[in-house]
């Protein structure tokens, strides 16, 4: 049986937690927006995404080409903040479905749904880093096919599970919307 690697945390530490969090995906994604600035261009609308995104080598290349050498010193250090900043989502966004399977789901079926999706966002971290590395190869000259088709297939797979973890979380915030209603009106 799998459990939550959140189970032993009080609702105190839930709560500091999740504020902790908050504040600081908040500031590093400030942080990641200024480094991303000079990577959009029209070869990277996307900025460091559209590396990210780059499946072919022709692109990479395209792209690494299209940015000076400020531009590449800010992908380098967009980078090294994205390893801080998966840390700070994956645990968010597992500690706020952990919350809403706590209380929606406890002692039933579906509170295993909420178990796989917290793990799965730990499985998009490590697909994060998997590909952040395949991109500092490209960025440091190692320009081959493999990088770029590594950096590409993990941060869909990153992307996906992200999406579909958030895309839960707003679902189960709906109904425990609703539950909360019903339970006022009655």
């Amino acid at each position: 049986m799998i459990v939550s690697p959140l189970y032993k945390l009080s609702k105190t530490a839930e709560k500091r937690l999740t504020t902790i969090l908050l504040i600081s995906l908040l500031l590093i994604s400030v942080v990641m927006r200024y480094f991303d600035a000079p990577l959009k261009n029209p070869v990277s609308s996307y900025g460091i995404v559209s590396f990210e995104l780059a499946k072919d080598l022709s692109q990479s290349e395209a792209i690494l080409t299209s940015w000076d050498a400020i531009a590449k010193t800010a992908a380098g250090m967009s980078m090294g903040m994205d390893f801080l900043f998966l840390i700070m989502y994956s645990l968010f966004i597992s500690l706020l479905i952990h919350t809403l399977n706590e209380r929606l789901w406890k002692h039933t079926k579906m509170y295993n749904m909420g178990l796989v999706f917290i793990w799965g966002v730990f499985l998009a971290a490590f697909f994060d880093i998997i590909e952040n590395i395949a991109l500092i190869q490209l960025l440091l000259g190692d320009l081959q096919q493999k990088w770029s088709a590594i950096a590409y297939y993990f941060a869909i797979l990153k992307f996906g599970l992200v999406a579909l973890s958030v895309l839960y979380i707003l679902i189960n915030f709906i109904l425990l919307t609703v539950k909360n209603r019903k339970v006022q009106s009655n």
